[in-house]
C-alpha cells in the first residue's frame, strides 16, 4: 500500500525501493516467498553488497539506512519516477522526461477522467493516477490480455485499484466502450496506428472539449495522426520531442597569463609563452553525449461541441493524402470514399 499514501514506517506488503550506490531495486516486503518447488522459504534479497533479509524491513522507517551482509543501503518510499526505473519490463516503457510533458500537455488536475491506451508496463499509468487522485479516475486499455491482467493485479497490490480501471480491449477496433462516451477530459494513445483511434477519441471526450496526446517513434505515424486530428476538428496541433540534457557542476582549472608588464610602456620584456598561474572555477558543463531519440509527442485540443467542425474525411482519405505527399505532390487532394 506504499504507493497510495506517504507514511513513516514500512509495513508488510509494501513495495520499497532499495538504493545502493546509484542502483535501484524494487522489493516486495514479504517475510516468505514460494520457491521454484512451491515451498514457502524465507525471503532473502541478494544484492552486490550482500544479502538482505526482507523481514527485517518491517517496522523500519522510510529513508533509513539498512545493513547488508557486505555493506549498507537506503530504503525509499516508492514514487512513479522511482517505479519507472525499477519496474519489470513487459513492454518498452515511457520514462520521466516524456511522462512529465504528457501530464503537462494533457492539462490534468485532480478530479480529471483520463483514458490511456495501451497500458504496457504501467509506467505512465502510475504517474497519471497520482495526478488525478483522489477524485479522478484513469481508464487504461491494452489489447494483450495477459499484460492487462498483470497490470490490474499490480495496481491492486499497490493499493491503487480505486483510482484506475485496467481492461483488455482493442480500442482501435472496438473503441473505449459505451460507458466512456463523452466522459473523458483527456486521452493518451501509445499505439502503432493512433490515427485510426482518433474517431473513438472524438466520442470519448466531453462535450466541453478536452486534450489529446499520442506517443509515436516514427515521423510517418505523426503525419498520419496529424491529418486525422485535423480532419476531425482538433485544433492547436503540436508535435515535440523531449530530450533531457543534464548540466553537471564541476570545478575546472584555467591557465591565466600575467599581463602586468603592459602597464609599463617602456617595458622591453617579451610576452612569456607559458601561463604564469592557474585559476580554479566552478562551472556548469554540458554532457559529452546527448540522449538519443525516444519518440514524438503529438498533442491537440478538441474545442467545445458548438465550435467543432464536422469530420471531413475517412481513414481512406488520409491514406490518399499520405500517398500524394509521399510522391512529392505539391497539392493534396482529398477524395471522399
Amino acid at each position: 500500500m506504499s504507493f497510495r499514501n506517504y507514511k513513516d514506517k514500512i509495513d508488510e506488503g509494501d513495495t520499497v525501493i532499495l538504493y545502493l550506490s546509484n542502483n535501484l531495486y524494487a522489493i516486495d516486503v514479504r517475510p516468505e516467498i514460494k520457491s521454484k518447488k512451491g515451498d514457502l522459504v524465507e525471503n532473502v534479497f541478494q544484492t552486490p553488497f550482500g544479502a538482505l533479509k526482507v523481514r527485517n524491513l518491517i517496522g523500519t522507517d522510510y529513508g533509513s539506512k539498512v545493513e547488508l551482509s557486505k555493506g549498507w543501503g537506503h530504503v525509499l518510499q516508492p514514487t512513479p519516477e522511482l517505479w519507472s526505473l525499477t519496474l519489470p519490463h513487459r513492454t518498452q516503457i515511457i520514462y520521466t522526461p516524456d511522462i512529465s510533458m504528457i501530464i503537462l500537455q494533457l492539462d490534468l488536475v485532480p478530479g480529471c477522467v483520463v483514458i490511456e491506451a495501451g497500458t504496457g508496463s504501467g509506467s505512465l499509468t502510475h504517474a497519471l493516477i497520482r495526478r488525478v487522485r483522489p477524485h479522478g479516475h484513469v481508464y487504461t486499455f491494452d489489447f494483450h490480455e495477459h499484460r492487462a491482467n498483470v497490470a490490474r493485479k499490480e495496481f491492486e497490490e499497490h493499493g491503487l485499484s480505486d483510482f484506475v480501471t485496467a481492461q483488455h480491449r482493442d480500442v482501435l477496433e472496438d473503441g473505449f466502450g459505451e460507458n466512456l462516451k463523452g466522459k473523458a477530459d483527456a486521452v493518451f494513445l501509445d499505439l502503432p496506428s493512433p490515427w485510426t483511434g482518433v474517431p473513438h477519441v472524438l466520442d470519448a471526450l466531453k462535450a466541453q472539449g478536452g486534450r489529446f496526446c499520442s506517443f509515436s517513434p516514427c515521423i510517418e505515424q505523426v503525419q498520419r495522426t496529424c491529418l486525422a486530428l485535423e480532419q476531425h476538428g482538433f485544433q492547436e496541433l503540436t508535435t515535440m520531442e523531449v530530450l533531457q540534457s543534464e548540466l553537471k557542476v564541476t570545478r575546472r582549472t584555467v591557465p591565466v597569463r600575467d599581463l602586468s608588464f603592459l602597464k609599463h610602456k617602456s617595458s622591453d620584456n617579451p610576452v612569456e609563452e607559458k601561463p604564469s598561474s592557474d585559476t580554479s572555477y566552478v562551472v556548469g558543463a554540458w554532457p559529452a553525449s546527448t540522449p538519443g531519440h525516444t519518440g514524438y509527442l503529438t498533442v491537440a485540443t478538441l474545442p467545445p461541441t458548438f465550435a467543432r467542425k464536422s469530420p471531413q474525411a475517412t481513414i481512406q482519405d488520409i491514406d490518399v493524402e499520405m500517398k500524394l505527399v509521399g510522391n512529392g505532390s505539391e497539392t493534396v487532394v482529398t477524395e471522399t470514399v
